[in-house]
């Protein structure tokens, strides 16, 4: 099963877009599921269901942080490549979600969403939202990059 696959079956679980993306790289970035799960908990729903940055795309950049992030706050040149890295990333998301990382604007609604209790997973809510596709998406983007930038 590919890491796209192994996203949107995650997703179909029922986990939200950020835990199925940070999920499907486990093996790499070395998190074990639980904390895996905890750490990408507040992403899905476009943060905590407030439908700002895609809950996809934060997961992805979850995983580029796990596998490529810097640590010394003085390296600026680590720090400029990483933002740049992480930009481009976010830019092939965009080129293939129809030109956003914003939760609503991929939805289609309008503004933030206040409420905190998240939709039923019925046929109909897979049948509305890209979500799935989506949470696909990023990891496709995010596997390419690494198998063409090994993680050291």
């Amino acid at each position: 099963m590919t890491r796209k696959e192994r996203a949107m079956a995650y997703f179909r679980e029922g986990y939200n877009c950020a835990q199925s993306v940070f999920l499907a790289f486990c093996d790499l970035t070395g998190f074990d599921q639980k904390t895996a799960l905890r750490l990408a908990a507040p992403f899905g729903g476009g943060i905590g269901r407030q439908r700002e940055v895609c809950g996809a795309v934060s997961g992805m950049c979850l995983v580029a942080g796990a596998l490529y992030g810097y640590e010394d706050t003085n390296d600026k040149a680590a720090k400029a490549a990483h933002y740049k890295m992480v930009q481009e990333l976010c830019e092939h998301f965009r080129q293939r979600a129809g030109g956003s990382i914003i939760c609503r604007d991929l939805l289609g609604t309008e503004g933030r969403d206040t409420t905190a209790t998240p939709a039923d997973r019925t046929k109909a809510y897979y049948e509305k939202r890209p979500c799935v596709e989506l949470v696909g998406e990023a990891a496709d983007i995010l596997d390419a990059y690494i198998k063409e930038n090994p993680i050291a």
